[in-house]
C-alpha cells in the first residue's frame, strides 16, 4: 500500500512538472488574450490546465486561456465550443499580435518527447477561434472546424471532420501522423 502511494505521489508530482515545462517552452506560463464578443478587452492569461469536464469547459471558453492543457482523459455529453481570439504574447515579423489557441492533450518530458496521451470524447467541438490547434491527443466525436488555420498535429479524431467552407478546408493543415476515421468534407453549419 505504502509502494502505491508513493507511486501515485511521484506521478503526480511528475505530471505536474512536465505540464510546467510545457508551458514554458510554449513561450511562457502567461499570454495576451483578446475577446472579440463585446468589443476588445486586454487581459493576462496563464495556460489552463484541466482534469474535469467543468474545467475543459470553462478554459475553451471566450473567457478562457490560449492553452488549454489536460492531465487525463475527459468526457462529457455536451456539445464543445472552442471560443474567442486569444493572442499567444508574440509579435510577428511586423510587430503584430500573433494569434493563436492550442488544446493540448498530452505531457512532454523537458525535451519536447511526448509521454502521455489522453482522450476527450464529447458529441461534438467546434472550433470558433482562430488559428487553433489540436495536438498530439484523441478526440472522439464529430469536429466542426468554423475559422481558416486550423491545425491537427499528430492527434486522432474519431468521428468526422467538418469544414464550414471550401476556403477553410483549404487554409486547415491535418499532418500525416494525424488520423481521422470518418469523412472530411465542407458542410454548411
Amino acid at each position: 500500500m505504502y509502494r502505491y502511494n508513493f507511486k501515485k505521489i511521484t506521478l503526480i508530482f511528475l505530471s505536474t512538472l512536465l505540464v510546467a515545462l510545457f508551458l514554458l517552452s510554449c513561450g511562457g506560463s502567461a499570454a495576451t488574450t483578446t475577446a472579440t464578443t463585446t468589443g476588445t478587452t486586454d487581459a493576462v492569461a496563464s495556460a489552463s490546465i484541466v482534469d474535469t469536464a467543468e474545467a475543459f469547459e470553462k478554459a475553451i471558453s471566450k473567457d478562457g486561456t490560449w492553452i488549454i492543457a489536460s492531465l487525463k482523459d475527459i468526457t462529457t455529453d455536451k456539445e464543445l465550443v472552442l471560443d474567442g481570439d486569444f493572442t499567444n504574447g508574440r509579435k510577428d515579423d511586423a510587430g503584430k499580435d500573433i494569434y493563436q489557441r492550442k488544446i493540448g492533450l498530452y505531457t512532454q518530458d523537458a525535451n519536447r518527447n511526448v509521454l502521455d496521451r489522453f482522450k476527450l470524447t464529447a458529441p461534438k467541438l467546434t472550433i470558433n477561434s482562430r488559428n487553433a490547434s489540436f495536438e498530439y491527443g484523441t478526440f472522439v466525436g464529430d469536429l466542426y472546424v468554423a475559422v481558416p488555420n486550423f491545425k491537427l498535429i499528430d492527434a486522432r479524431v474519431e468521428g468526422n471532420v467538418y469544414f464550414k467552407t471550401e476556403e477553410i478546408k483549404n487554409s486547415s493543415n491535418i499532418d500525416s501522423k494525424s488520423v481521422v476515421t470518418g469523412t472530411q468534407e465542407v458542410r454548411s453549419f
